[in-house]
């Protein structure tokens, strides 16, 4: 039986979700091509019909992760308007702190792996790193650019250090304080 493009498509989207979320729970050094291919609900052998290799399923994990942050950010900028900033910063600062790792985001949670990585998936991050730093950039106020994609690239940081501080402690309040403060210095930055 032939499958349509669409539903390929559909398949390759579930598997990648699932894959994504394998990899933000347990860090690219933490699961293994069986683990991958059980969570997606696949063999090993029909795990490898899809990707080359676990490196490669990271960097397709990676790549769609952080273009579904970018999309995230022009919705907020769209829906939001000049309160974009306050609202994705809450946002950002309450459902990532406390949402299941698996469930989080891979500028926060895959971040540490790019930088262990290859050269491969360094390129692979810094080719989907650069439309969030220009989206965050466009939805910020002033005249230079340069000072707009400078104050964009702290938020950013602000963002992925942030939540992984946040998510480091244990107790509760010093994890709440923590993400306040951060999330009022995402605004502070923004506004320049």
């Amino acid at each position: 039986m032939r499958y349509s493009p669409e539903h390929k498509e559909e398949t390759r989207r579930r598997i990648l979700k699932a894959v994504g979320r394998g990899f933000r729970k347990e860090g690219l050094g933490g699961i293994g091509v069986d683990g991958l291919a059980r969570g997606a609900s696949l063999t090993s052998g029909a795990f490898y019909g899809h990707f080359r290799s676990k490196t490669e399923a990271f960097r397709a994990a990676l790549v769609a992760g952080l273009d579904e942050l970018r999309e995230g950010i022009e919705v907020f900028q769209a829906k939001f308007g000049d309160g974009w900033i306050e609202a994705f910063a809450e946002f950002y600062f309450t459902d990532r702190v406390t949402c299941d790792l698996a469930e989080g985001c891979a500028l926060t949670s895959l971040s540490a792996d790019v930088a262990r990585g290859d050269v491969k998936t360094k390129a692979a991050f810094e080719e989907e790193f650069v439309p969030i730093v220009a989206a965050l950039a466009k939805g910020l106020p002033g005249k230079s650019a340069e000072r707009r994609e400078a104050r964009a690239i702290v938020m950013a940081a602000l963002f992925a250090g942030g939540v992984t501080i946040a998510r480091s402690v244990r107790e509760k309040s010093l994890r709440d304080r923590i993400a306040r403060a951060l999330r009022d210095a995402v605004v502070v930055t923004a506004r320049g």
